[in-house]
């Protein structure tokens, strides 16, 4: 099997060629300079040549306050881009991994999201999302749109890097304590996701690590276990004053993974801990 990776430069698209590459899959990893998404004869002549059985689709425009200003550009990457990619996987009869988020759905409540629940996006990030997931529906059968929320890996920059980098030079951090989602380590979603791409079990699906936590919770749980000492300080969305709209609720079912086979991903308190340890072996951490 030979599998294409968009985004291998970003935190998710480096941990799938890495992991796909480890299982002795044949793996191409691609970024703007290789094949620029948002350009159909480029995404057409780089797939033919590759003539790859699959496509993960990670790369994606996700600074989420810049979408806000930046919404043409955002919507060329995160419409334009899954659809282009579409087009050549149907001519190919290829199938397609579209990895979206938890933005397309409004937020509210605290029951988990469904993969089959009402998307309402608040932002324009995720109004793009969620029009890239309907690009590839509209266009593939052989699809996995899987939804992610609060990644963090080893490349590239996340929540955890930023709050141990700002501990740095501050005594005191304010982190919002009313938005609830599931913190999700790459590492660990490349491993589902390089289970899912080998079978023909296709739809939507979501996939975090387990558990919930708030922003405010997670900072902390990260200073602990970096064995930083700051004071955190809890605030509301409304006090924090962010561009886009967060969702308040993000948190996600993932009993679709369970029904299918797949193994659900390591509670994200374990993620943490992993992953701090990765950190100090890459030297980010003293």
């Amino acid at each position: 099997m030979k599998i294409l990776v968009t985004g291998v430069k970003g935190q998710l698209g480096y941990d799938v060629v890495n992991e796909l590459t480890e299982r002795g899959i044949e793996t191409i990893g691609v970024d703007i300079e290789e094949m620029d998404i948002t350009d159909a004869a480029s995404v057409e002549r780089v797939i033919r040549d590759a003539a790859p059985d699959a496509v993960i689709h990670c790369a994606a425009f996700t600074a989420v306050d810049a979408a806000e200003e930046n919404e043409e550009l955002c919507r060329k990457v995160n419409v334009d881009g899954p659809r282009n990619i579409a087009k050549v996987c149907r001519e190919l009869d290829i199938k397609m991994v579209q990895i979206s988020t938890d933005y397309v759905f409004e937020g509210t409540g605290e029951r988990p999201w469904g993969p089959e629940d009402e998307c309402r996006p608040k932002s324009v990030y995720g109004r793009t999302k969620y029009e890239g997931e309907l690009a590839v529906r509209e266009l593939l059968d052989k699809y996995f749109i899987v939804r992610i929320a609060w990644v963090f890996g080893i490349n590239g920059k996340n929540f955890v890097k930023t709050m141990l980098n700002l501990a740095k030079n501050h005594d005191t951090l304010t982190v919002v304590n009313d938005q609830f989602g599931s913190p999700t380590y790459t590492y660990d979603l490349a491993k589902l996701l390089a289970d899912m791409v080998v079978t023909e079990k296709y739809g939507i699906y979501h996939a975090t690590n387990e558990g919930s936590c708030s922003w405010y919770e997670f900072a902390c749980a990260i200073f602990k276990e970096a064995g930083v000492e700051v004071n955190v300080i809890p605030v509301t969305s409304e006090e924090y004053g962010a561009k886009a709209n967060r969702p308040a609720n993000s948190r996600m079912s993932k009993a679709k993974l369970t029904e299918n086979g797949f193994q659900r991903l390591p509670e994200w308190e374990d993620a943490l801990k992993r992953y701090v340890q990765e950190l100090r072996k890459a030297g980010f951490l003293e």
